[in-house]
């Protein structure tokens, strides 16, 4: 098996630094950890860029919930996006759902557009609230630069999602499956062995990386526990 990829969430270079001393291989930048991770300022990327050489994927969200909004947020969105595209943000994490579930193809569209085609990026746990995950997917298929899912398996965490994680681990030679699967959402410690098991080899913590509550800063050692599960 391959190493494994061990993602943290960081808000800002503080975070960065610890989660990078722990053994993350990458970090999500988000602000508002409160509200799922919004964008953050282009300041505090620019901080983090300095602070850290592992990579770092840029939120691309505006409000708490998985909708768009109206043409003037999502023009915004894009804005912004290019905004840190031009900061140096060559990573990024987006992911819209129209009100019936399905994805939102014209504002996931716009925003691979702005970041451009060179930009990798994350469908984050959108997916995991999608009427039909298998037809996301199949919607998103040919979106340039899509190389990772975000995902629980179910709304409500990995315990609950576990099932379906394990089942979609299987299809990775089906249209609409290649981007990894970086499991994450109520990820615990208890989880990775079967994980790794069925193939997984991306792993995404936020407030299991601070034991001291989700509001407090990334722990070194809580990371680094990660890290050294992942690799046994």
């Amino acid at each position: 098996m391959s190493r494994p990829i061990l993602e943290v969430i960081a808000l800002g270079p503080g975070d960065a630094v610890a989660a990078q001393s722990g053994g993350a291989d990458r970090l999500e930048l988000v602000s508002d950890m409160a509200a799922d991770g919004l964008t953050p300022a282009r300041e505090t990327f620019a901080a983090v860029r300095a602070a850290v050489d592992i990579p770092v994927r840029v939120m691309l969200r505006a409000t708490d919930g998985f909708a768009a909004g109206g043409a003037a947020a999502l023009a915004a969105l894009c804005e912004e996006a290019r905004a840190l595209r031009a900061e140096g943000a060559e990573e990024f994490v987006l992911g819209f759902l129209t009100d019936d579930g399905r994805a939102d193809l014209a504002a996931v569209s716009d925003l691979a557009e702005a970041i451009g085609p060179r930009a990798r990026w994350t469908f984050h746990r959108a997916i995991d609230r999608a009427a039909d995950r298998d037809a996301v997917r199949k919607q998103l298929a040919d979106q340039p630069g899509l190389d990772t899912y975000l995902t629980a398996g179910s709304a409500s965490g990995v315990d609950d999602g576990l099932a379906t994680l394990l089942a979609e681990a299987t299809r990775s030679d089906e249209p609409g499956y290649e981007p990894h699967i970086m499991a994450g959402g109520g990820l615990q410690l208890k989880h990775v062995p079967v994980l790794r098991e069925a193939g997984i080899t991306a792993f995404h913590i936020g407030t299991a990386s601070r034991p001291a509550g989700w509001d407090s800063p990334v722990s070194p050692s809580a990371v680094h526990t990660w890290r050294t599960t992942l690799d046994a």
